[in-house]
């Protein structure tokens, strides 16, 4: 990637300030008239620095509040930020946010762009006139989509009378009708399910790494983040409070490991290592939970080797929801970069 390349989005100090105005309790009739309002600020963003090269799939994950849904806003120019500086490919969202939307795609979970008691395709075809494509290359892009996506005959159904994971779908690929070059994707499985989940995933991936199209992702659910994502920033109280790969971040926060064992003939396993725990034994097999801070893999390998023949062996890492789950209760790690 050439080092000249306009960055998919660059934030620098970004904040964004709420001003809530509320009536005193208590006050009735006149009396409620004649007291002024109480004013408070809340602060969504309290300035913040991001940068997401072109292509990267990036992860924005918090707790409720954090201040996704504001980022996100001010990303796609809904709203203007109170101070600070802000671009996506190139353009300043708030003043440019005709041209920007010509440029990016954008997917929310919550709130559907299909008409609701149309086929999804007729929305496909008025996206593709409000973006200027020619009705001959706005049908062949259609078809691609279609194909691409395993679409079939969906696009020519009610959108009312399609399931949420169809409507899904077909949401995903509307938003790719104009060839964006960049992806927002707002809890884009929220209330899917699994095999759903799966399928919009893989779309997702599919444009990405076929066209090169950049994603942000915002999500509750691991599986968007673990599925898609090489990186994660991790917003609290309006503040970044970290930034890495994804692997790095589950790496460095959960240094365990869980290691599954079968032996071929029964056997007894006694004196682990310190820093191992014995979750589950029975005569041929056992579930280690294994601090690696403590006892490394090699070390346990070993002592189980001299318990018994091994049949088979699993080892695996924790997952990203356990990740996630401990940072918000326990506190950020410290980034290794």
């Amino acid at each position: 990637m050439s080092s000249t390349a306009t960055p998919a989005i660059r934030v620098r100090d970004l904040r964004k300030v709420f001003t809530v105005t509320r009536r005193r309790a208590g006050l009735r009739g006149a009396l409620r008239s004649l007291v002024a309002p109480v004013r408070s600020e809340v602060v969504a963003l309290a300035g913040i620095d991001l940068d997401m090269e072109p292509g990267e799939r990036l992860a924005l994950i918090g707790p409720n509040g954090a201040g996704k849904s504001t980022a996100i806003k001010i990303l796609t120019g809904i709203l203007q930020p109170t101070s600070g500086a802000c671009e996506v490919l190139g353009l300043v969202p708030w003043r440019q946010r005709e041209t920007l939307a010509r440029r990016v795609g954008t997917v929310f979970g919550q709130r559907p762009q299909l008409w609701y008691h149309l086929p999804a395709i007729e929305t496909l075809r008025l996206l593709a006139a409000v973006h200027d494509i020619d009705r001959r290359e706005a049908e062949r892009r259609i078809g691609e989509l279609a194909g691409a996506f395993e679409l079939g005959d969906l696009l020519d159904v009610p959108v009312r009378k399609l399931s949420l994971g169809q409507r899904m779908r077909c949401e995903v690929a509307a938003s790719l009708v104009h060839r964006p070059r960049l992806l927002l994707l707002d809890e884009p499985s929220i209330g899917l399910d699994p095999v759903a989940k799966h399928r919009i995933r893989q779309m997702v991936l599919r444009a990405s790494e076929r066209d090169g199209v950049g994603v942000l992702v915002t999500s509750h659910d691991a599986g968007d983040i673990e599925a898609l994502c090489r990186r994660v920033v991790i917003l609290e109280h309006g503040r970044i409070v970290y930034r890495d790969e994804l692997q790095n971040l589950k790496r460095s926060y959960l240094s365990s490991k869980r290691v599954e064992v079968h032996f071929a003939r029964p056997v007894t396993l006694d004196r682990l290592p310190a820093g191992v725990r014995l979750e589950r034994q029975d005569a041929i097999s056992a579930l280690l939970h294994v601090d690696t801070a403590r006892a490394s893999i090699d070390r346990v390998l070993a002592v189980l080797g001299r318990a018994g023949e091994l049949a088979d062996l699993v080892i695996s890492e924790p997952t990203l929801e356990e990740v996630i789950r401990a940072v918000f209760t326990r506190g950020a790690p410290e980034p290794s970069t």
